[in-house]
Parts: C-alpha cells; sequence; structure tokens
C-alpha cells in the first residue's frame, strides 16, 4: 500500500518518531508499505523555517531529497492537475500546503499519515 507523509509526520519520522502514533511508526517502517513525500512538504518546511515558525526543521532543509531517501520514501511531484484540483477543494482546511496533500492523496488513491482532523474532512483516507 502507498502512504503519503503529511510534513509533520515526515519530520517526526526524521527527527522524532517516538511523537508518532504506535500505527503511523508501524506503517512508516513496513517494508511492505510504499511511502510518497510531497514536494508541498519541502515547500512548507522552508516557508515556516524562513517565517521562524519551524526553526528545528531548519536541519532537514539541507540534503532533504537524502532524509526523504533515508525513510524509502518517494518524492511526489506537484502537477498542473494536483494544482487546479487543490485550488478547487472546498474551504474546509485553509492550509494551502495540506490543501495540495489532500489534492494529492485523492486523485491518486492514497492514504495520509496525519493528526490533522481537518484532513479528515476531505474525502480522503487518513491514518494515525
Amino acid at each position: 500500500m502507498t502512504y503519503l507523509l503529511d510534513t509533520h509526520a515526515l519530520v517526526w519520522a526524521l527527527t522524532a518518531p517516538e511523537k508518532l502514533s504506535a500505527r503511523a511508526r508501524e506503517v512508516i517502517t513496513d517494508l511492505g508499505n510504499e511511502l510518497a513525500v510531497s514536494a508541498a512538504s519541502a515547500w512548507e518546511l522552508s516557508t515556516k523555517v524562513r517565517l521562524g515558525k519551524w526553526p528545528e526543521a531548519d536541519l532537514l532543509l539541507d540534503g532533504f531529497a537524502a532524509h526523504v531517501r533515508r525513510l524509502r520514501a518517494a518524492p511526489l511531484a506537484i502537477s498542473i492537475d494536483d494544482s487546479l484540483a487543490a485550488g478547487r477543494l472546498a474551504w474546509v482546511h485553509r492550509d494551502p500546503f495540506d490543501r495540495m496533500l489532500v489534492a494529492q492523496a485523492a486523485s491518486r488513491g492514497i492514504t495520509i499519515i496525519t493528526m490533522d482532523r481537518a484532513i479528515a474532512d476531505y474525502a480522503v483516507s487518513t491514518l494515525w
């Protein structure tokens, strides 16, 4: 099965796996699962570090692709169709990064690993 890591799940998987739920840790470490990390997460991390909202994530920016590979995750590019879908989503969640993750997961039929309850309000599968 394929899972898309929300940005906080990605950061915790790399820096503080004890913050993940037991189920999320199990899924992430199961070699039978495929993991994906959206380009939106790289964008979100670099933006929040620049704004001073997530300074501890700064250590992940250099070598970001290598960190993603360390998790055995595949990078997930943002397509034009993803962008259009994210823009058309109902205004349940105002965060543009999370809206992109929802659009990507919905179009590909994959589950998002997230603790964000607002994401679960969309017609997309979530796991925490």
